[in-house]
């Protein structure tokens, strides 16, 4: 069966892209194989791992399991968005941390982090602190529990994270 394809706008890294696909297509999918930007990567494709991790409108969605159709009209903000003449204060405080060992769910751990904050900002509540107001360490392993490091570089993401969260 053939499946026509639709056309969709992304709006990726403040770049609109005009694109034809097929409708089955996920964000993840969009980013890596007709954009080329690998930063989000395709860790376990079933929302587990968070190696997708990617912001629309400023929040945090797993790519993989975001239809591209879906997210048209949307602004995608990926790692790649997010240095531009310097760093991001998050970037600089995992690099500063050592918050990544084979770096592969990096990209998604950062975004997720920068998303979180947004969240917390706006008072999102979490189990550990359901008055949303306060960031500390068991806030942030819970609000970050989506995204996975087979690595174990969760001692050092954690403080990372707290120290950005200061800038």
């Amino acid at each position: 069966m053939t499946v026509a394809p639709l056309p969709i706008t992304l709006t990726v890294n403040g770049t609109a892209h005009e694109m034809q696909l097929d409708p089955r297509t996920t964000v993840l999918d969009a980013l890596r194989e007709h954009l080329h930007l690998t930063g989000a990567k395709k860790g376990c494709d079933r929302g587990q791992c968070g190696a997708c991790t990617v912001l629309l409108d400023g929040r945090r969605v797993n790519s993989c399991l975001l239809l591209a159709a879906s997210a048209s009209g949307g602004e995608i903000t990926t790692i790649e968005g997010f240095a531009t003449d310097a760093m991001h204060p998050m970037q600089q405080a995992f690099i500063d941390h050592d918050a990544l060992q084979c770096g592969y769910c990096t990209p998604g751990q950062i975004c997720s982090a920068i998303g979180m904050l947004t969240e917390v900002a706006d008072g999102w509540p979490s189990a550990v602190n359901p008055d949303g107001a306060s960031l500390d360490a068991p806030d942030v392993r819970e609000r970050m529990s989506g995204n996975l490091c087979r690595c174990g570089a969760y001692a050092n993401i954690v403080p990372a994270v707290l120290e950005a969260a200061q800038q």
